[in-house]
C-alpha cells in the first residue's frame, strides 16, 4: 500500500470516519481539506438506483451552475456562414464548417463543447467515431444541436453543463473549483442534484439517490447524506 504524505493524513484527520456530512458541511470542508498548487476542480460523485443498460432507466441532463464552472470553456461551433457571426458575437472561440471538419478528421479535437446545427447534422455525424469517446459529440439533447447557436454559446460560456449516467449508474460532474466561496460550490452542487432528482425515471425503483460524494482534485472525498439536499 503506498504510504501517504503529510498533507493527506492532514485531510484525511479533517474528515470523521462514518460521518455522512450535509451538503452544507461538504462544500466548506472540501475547501479545507485541498492543499494543491492549483485551483482545484470541485466534483461530485452520485451512484444512483438505475440500471444504464436499459433504455427507459438512462438519466441524462443539463443543468446551469448559478456560479459557473470555473473553467475557461473552449467551443467550437460548426454551421453555415449565415450564423457565423452570431456564434462570434456570442463568444465562440472557433467557428466554421468544412475547415474544421477536415481538422478533426485530422486528429484535432482541442476543443471542450461542439455546437452545431441540425441542417449540417449530416456533415458532422460521419466525425462520430472521433468525437464520441472524447464525449464531444453535438446532441439534441444537451442543447448543442440547435438553430439558436449565439444562445447555446452564451448558456455553455456562463456555465451550462450536461451530465449522464455511466455504466456503473454513476454520475460524475464538476460543481466548481476550490477557490469558489463555499456557498457558492453548495448552490451549483445543489443545482446539480436537484436536476438529477427531477430526472428520475418512472422505471426505476427502491432508493434512487444510492450515494452522495464530493471531493476535489486529488482530495479525499465526503460523504454526504442525502436527507440533508433540499428538494431530492
Amino acid at each position: 500500500m503506498a504510504r501517504l504524505t503529510k498533507n493527506q493524513k492532514a485531510a484525511l484527520s479533517k474528515i470523521e470516519a462514518g460521518k455522512a456530512y450535509s451538503l452544507k458541511e461538504a462544500a466548506a470542508l472540501v475547501k479545507e481539506i485541498t492543499n494543491t498548487k492549483f485551483d482545484a476542480s470541485v466534483d461530485i460523485d452520485v451512484r444512483l438506483g438505475v440500471d444504464p443498460r436499459k433504455a427507459n432507466q438512462m438519466v441524462r441532463g443539463i443543468a446551469t451552475l448559478p456560479h459557473g464552472t470555473g473553467k475557461t470553456v473552449r467551443v467550437l461551433v460548426l454551421c453555415t456562414p449565415d450564423k457565423e457571426e452570431e456564434a462570434k458575437a456570442a463568444g465562440a472561440d472557433y467557428v466554421g464548417l468544412d475547415d474544421y471538419i477536415s481538422k478533426i478528421e485530422g486528429g484535432w479535437t482541442d476543443v471542450d463543447i461542439i455546437i452545431t446545427m441540425p441542417s449540417v447534422m449530416a456533415k458532422v455525424g460521419k466525425l462520430g467515431r472521433i468525437l464520441g469517446p472524447r464525449n464531444l459529440m453535438p446532441n439534441p439533447k444537451t442543447g448543442t444541436v440547435t438553430t439558436e447557436v449565439g444562445k447555446a454559446v452564451t448558456e455553455v460560456k456562463a456555465g451550462k453543463i450536461d451530465f449522464k449516467v455511466d455504466k456503473t449508474g454513476i454520475i460524475h460532474t464538476s460543481v466548481g473549483k476550490v477557490s469558489f466561496d463555499a456557498d457558492k460550490i453548495y448552490d451549483n452542487a445543489l443545482e446539480v442534484l436537484q436536476t438529477i432528482s427531477r430526472l428520475k425515471p418512472s422505471a426505476a425503483k427502491g432508493t434512487y439517490f444510492k450515494s452522495i460524494h464530493i471531493s476535489s482534485t486529488m482530495s479525499p472525498s465526503i460523504h454526504i447524506e442525502t436527507k440533508s439536499v433540499a428538494g431530492i
